[in-house]
């Protein structure tokens, strides 16, 4: 797939041939829907606390007598069915919402969604992003670059996808409703389903591409060296005892 390359004006300036393992990947919902829930569930922060009867103070004492007294036995005044009792099956701070998503599954999810968005027409590529000194200003006259060149970006949340962590392009970007700057390294399906439209200068394709083929590497190696383990291992013969 072939996209356009602008420069911070709007200006185009020439054209790359997107990796085909990134943006032309058929898309899986099931997929897709399984790692954006569960991301979504590791980042909770699970705050939500009531206490339970051992923890709301007071109660330590026995209300009245167990029997004589006319009225039914009760040991605690800090019981559930108590007035400022404590709270049955509320929610806990302690409670794990997340899961687990292997490393396989989370980047084929991540390229199901930019091949989605890039046959949409819902990426804008442009040459860099580089600021001298935050500023704000800037960034919004490349954004406004951005919706001159694509109607797409007209509404709706823009997601910057920078090379790199750069402190200015963060800080021009951060102060600007509807738009959010992420490193390529840390781009993930959830926060491309969350905006509408992704920016991304060359530099970012280039570092997601090498992300991936570093990690295909990695599997040829792992895969070769257990060949070589196989091969090395001596063949053991099982010996038949003669009667």
């Amino acid at each position: 797939m072939e996209a356009a390359i602008y420069n911070q004006k709007g200006e185009k300036t020439g054209t790359l041939d997107l990796p085909k393992n990134l943006f032309e990947v058929k898309m899986n919902p099931d997929l897709v829907y399984q790692v954006a829930v569960t991301q979504a569930a590791n980042r909770r922060q699970g705050t939500a606390h009531a206490k339970d009867r051992g923890e709301v103070s007071g109660g330590g004492k026995k209300p009245w007598r167990q029997k004589g007294a006319g009225r039914s036995r009760h040991g605690s005044t800090r019981s559930p069915i108590w007035r400022h009792g404590g709270v049955v099956f509320g929610p806990r701070k302690d409670k794990i919402y997340g899961g687990k998503i292997n490393r396989k599954m989370r980047r084929k999810a991540m390229a199901m969604v930019l091949s989605a968005k890039a046959s949409g027409g819902m990426i804008v590529l442009i040459d860099k992003i580089e600021f001298d000194a935050p500023k704000t200003k800037a960034m919004t006259q490349i954004l406004e670059a951005a919706k001159r060149v694509n109607e797409n970006f007209k509404s709706g949340k823009i997601l910057i996808a920078l090379p790199e962590f750069e402190k200015n392009a963060v800080l021009s970007g951060r102060n600007i409703a509807g738009a959010e700057t992420i490193e390529a390294a840390k781009l993930n399906a959830l926060d491309l389903l969350n905006a509408k439209c992704l920016l991304m200068p060359v530099g970012a394709v280039k570092a997601m591409e090498n992300i991936i083929a570093g990690a295909e590497n990695e599997k040829s190696e792992k895969k070769s060296e257990k060949q070589e383990k196989s091969e090395r291992k001596p063949s053991v013969k099982k010996q038949v005892a003669k009667k």
